[in-house]
């Protein structure tokens, strides 16, 4: 089990770009699968990227596709989200996890990181 914390959140105007960080303590093993969810404001949380961490094979949300790149670092133990054309609704807290299946439900992932705050104002 490893921890996770995520950075790189910020105020940005619509359009800009932000590059999320989630650093872990320790090993991410070949077997994980890491993701990006975020919860915005009135919303439940819902999912965004994920990366499988052997393989490399991605999956997004619609709501992002083609506006974000989740990548990672092995030797450094870190995964990325490059979030570029962002827009109003793209506000909220982003949290980064750690799962061992392919999938885009919360509850299949067991470790969390406490969430960065991205605010893109009109």
């Amino acid at each position: 089990q490893v921890q996770l914390e995520e950075s790189g959140g910020g105020t940005v105007q619509a359009g800009d770009s932000l590059r999320l960080s989630c650093s872990a303590s320790g090993r991410i093993y070949s077997s994980a699968v890491m993701a990006w969810f975020r919860q915005r404001p009135g919303k439940e949380r819902e999912f965004v990227a994920l990366i499988r961490w052997h393989s490399g094979s991605l999956l997004y949300a619609d709501s992002v596709k083609g506006r974000s790149t989740i990548s990672k670092n092995n030797a450094e133990n870190t995964v990325y989200l490059q979030m570029n054309s962002l827009k109003p609704e793209d506000t909220g807290i982003y949290y980064c996890a750690r799962g061992h299946h392919y999938s885009t439900s919360q509850s299949e992932y067991y470790t969390w990181g406490q969430g960065t705050q991205v605010t893109v104002a009109s």
